[in-house]
């Protein structure tokens, strides 16, 4: 079996190294305490197109911090009773998927909504005001700021958990029968997700992003590989001595998912590439290893950052089974 990071049996036991802030709990009780101030409000325009059997619109609502957030919504056009739903999100920079490929979803009886993150390729905005220098990403957005409520990754995870409650309010959705899915930073939301809004009753996720930061630098790999470059670019520019590493660990540790990965109740499908450069194994591991909700992983030994064969299949059977 290759052997980037860890061997397999030391994978299944790690818990992460970035560490988790003393008030980890009371940061994320006072960010949803705003998200319970913010409207279910939203609208939908509609798109043409030519599928059959399937409504497709523009879904917008506003976010924290008077964002609006878009995503691609589709529905069954012949509805009876009260539908499943799933909340789709996709990877680091990008913007949500192709109609196309949420159809088998729809022609299975799910209702998708995927949403475009803040500020990235999609239409939704971003709207924060904080202190400092991005350097050339999300991760270090917010980072010099003496606020941590002003990391850019708190409001994305907090809008993960607004469509989720969105979905639950309408009136064709079952709110009990909710699902999220994503690969990669979609990945990370999909457990942000799950974690921020536990109703959540089934996720699958792929190599995800945004977990156990201080591991990838470590690995000496954040100042090679994309996306979490970044941080390296940031220490070398802003604190080339490394005088305030500690607290920059610690400052992460809000939007670290292995620190959110415990709060999960929902039955979790997980995918890994075991020569996984881009998100190292090992990080994926840190968070997999703190879910304590019912999970089943499958492992590629041969498989890298990249789609997984069987994956889209064994997603969409996870979510008929369990929703």
């Amino acid at each position: 079996m290759p052997i980037l990071d860890m061997p397999i049996e030391e994978l299944l036991e790690y818990k992460g190294i970035n560490p988790r802030p003393a008030d980890h709990d009371e940061y994320w009780a006072r960010a949803l305490a705003e998200l319970d101030t913010q409207s279910l409000e939203y609208t939908l325009e509609p798109v043409e197109s030519g599928f059959k059997g399937v409504c497709l619109y523009h879904l917008t609502f506003i976010g924290v911090g008077g964002a609006k957030i878009h995503c691609n919504f589709l529905t069954p056009e012949k509805m009876e009773g009260e539908l499943p739903a799933i909340a789709a999100f996709h990877g680091y920079q990008g913007l949500s998927s192709d109609w196309f490929d949420n159809l088998a979803y729809v022609y299975n009886g799910f209702v998708v909504a995927a949403m475009d993150v803040r500020g990235q390729g999609g239409l939704s905005q971003d709207t924060l005001q904080t202190v400092g220098s991005t350097v050339r990403g999300h991760i270090v957005r917010g980072l010099d700021d003496e606020n941590p409520d002003n990391l850019m990754f708190r409001n994305i995870f907090l809008d993960t958990a607004h469509i989720v409650r969105i979905l639950q309010s309408m009136p064709f959705v079952d709110a009990k029968r909710i699902g999220a899915r994503g690969s990669s930073q979609g990945g990370a939301l999909t457990i942000a997700c799950a974690a921020l809004e536990p109703s959540v009753k089934a996720v699958s996720f792929c190599c995800p992003f945004l977990s156990d930061y201080k591991r990838t630098w470590e690995m000496d790999l954040s100042n090679k590989q994309e996306p979490y470059r970044e941080i390296y670019l940031y220490f070398r520019n802003y604190d080339p001595m490394h005088q305030n590493e500690d607290k920059i660990w610690e400052k992460l540790g809000y939007i670290d998912i292995q620190n959110l990965a415990g709060r999960i109740k929902a039955k979790c499908l997980f995918f890994t590439g075991l020569i996984d450069e881009v998100c190292p194994p090992s990080t994926q591991f840190a968070t997999y290893n703190k879910i304590t909700a019912p999970k089943e992983i499958k492992i590629y030994p041969e498989y890298a950052h990249e789609v997984y064969p069987m994956g889209n299949h064994y997603t969409l059977e996870h979510f008929i089974n369990s929703l």
